[in-house]
């Protein structure tokens, strides 16, 4: 039995350089290709070790700055042979370019089941509108979805919703699954593929996100779910998160932790193969995957190394 790896990337502009006032182009730079980290060097990386990822594109900026603002992107990852599916934070529905102290609520949660199956609708069209195939699968910013958004997605005619994360759980991820329900699961008439996550401390989850585990907890994470034989593994990483937060010059420590993760999956693929959501890999929906525990070595490991991120490699160029 192989365990399918999900390698998601939520992909977007950063709401912080449109509220700093930044133009469009600065904007794109500064969250798509930040310091030569960004999405161009990922999609790079992930052919040079053969592995199929995800990226969960955001379309709603185009309702403020135009839908020429989202193409490029959604073109690069499709001639890099990847997938585009659909993520959505509803604030730019709301946002002027003119005032960028207007916005709309954050949270797809805070709207109403009408008003989120409109707003997810509404983004579909811009995703296609700016070259990517309808989508299949769906990521709420902020992981914000609750039952509401997986009846809106299932009605949709979505297959796939990965927002439940928990350890943003029940707030803003509030979805009606348990908090360590990592395994595949049909729920309210859609495949939930949760992100997957580890114990840091024990009854404490952190999510497999590039900026969150060390590169020791990502093998660690991954060596546990092939022994165990899980259903999926499912990491996310963002488009701007291999820059500092400026996005004005990597940040080492992330970029080696990608690196890594793109070494590790390369020598596991025939126990853990990379997928895409559109070719429908075969998944088992009935398990009761538990995360891996924690382990008080790992987890000071990485504090250590957050520590040397968060003092030198976020420091402005």
């Amino acid at each position: 039995m192989v365990t399918p790896v999900f390698l998601t990337i939520d992909t977007e502009l950063k709401w912080g350089h449109h509220a700093a006032g930044l133009d469009v182009a600065a904007m794109a730079a500064r969250s798509l290709e930040p310091a030569g980290v960004g999405i161009g060097w990922q999609l790079d990386r992930l052919a040079a070790h053969g592995l199929k990822a995800t990226f969960f594109v955001d379309p709603m900026p185009a309702l403020v700055h135009g839908i020429d603002a989202i193409r490029p992107v959604v073109e690069a990852i499709l001639a890099a042979g990847q997938e585009v599916q659909l993520h959505l934070h509803p604030n730019w529905a709301g946002a002027n370019a003119k005032d960028r102290a207007v916005h709309g609520r954050f949270e797809l949660t805070d709207l109403s089941a009408i008003e989120q199956r409109a707003m997810i609708d509404r983004a579909r069209s811009l995703l296609v509108e700016a070259g990517a195939p309808v989508p299949v699968a769906f990521r709420a910013g902020s992981y914000a979805a609750n039952d509401d958004t997986l009846a809106a997605l299932a009605s949709l005619g979505f297959a796939y919703d990965s927002s439940h994360n928990g350890c943003e759980h029940p707030w803003p991820s509030a979805i009606g699954l348990p908090r360590a329900q990592i395994a595949p699961i049909v729920h309210r008439g859609i495949v939930e593929v949760p992100v997957t996550v580890i114990e840091d401390r024990a009854g404490r989850l952190r999510h497999f996100q590039i900026c969150a585990l060390s590169a020791g907890e990502m093998r660690a994470a991954l060596d546990h779910a092939a022994r165990e034989r899980h259903a999926a593994v499912t990491i996310v990483g963002h488009s701007f998160e291999l820059a500092n937060r400026a996005g004005t010059r990597p940040n080492r420590v992330h970029v080696a932790r990608f690196e890594a993760l793109c070494r590790l999956l390369s020598a596991r693929r025939d126990t853990l193969p990379t997928a895409h959501f559109a070719e429908r890999p075969a998944l088992a929906l009935r398990q009761g995957d538990v995360p891996l525990g924690a382990s008080l070595l790992r987890t000071g490991w990485r504090q250590a190394e957050q520590l040397w991120s968060n003092l030198v490699e976020e420091r402005a160029a």
